[in-house]
């Protein structure tokens, strides 16, 4: 059963490089929960790829620094929409 977790761990990781994905995609991509996906590429795959690790690392700080803007773009996006219902 193990093995199928690290192989997991694995796909993630390169799912996120090739991508640029953040957890949640990654998440909603492999039918998984935001939780595991950071605990795969945060913790299991430090041990089974490093290489690999330190890539998928340097995403998800990319990501990481870009979040607050991406949640302004989105509540911006929301309010657009609902004022297009009312009119």
């Amino acid at each position: 059963m193990k093995g199928i977790v690290e192989e997991r761990a694995v796909e993630l990781g390169e799912y996120i490089i090739e991508s640029k994905a953040t957890v949640r995609k990654a998440a909603k991509k492999f039918g998984v929960s935001k939780s595991t996906v950071h605990k795969d590429v945060a913790e299991r795959l430090k041990y089974v790829d490093p290489q690999l690790y330190k890539e998928v690392k340097l995403v998800l700080e990319v990501n990481k620094a870009q979040r607050h803007i991406r949640g302004g773009l989105a509540t911006r996006q929301k309010y657009r929409e609902q004022n297009q219902r009312k009119k």
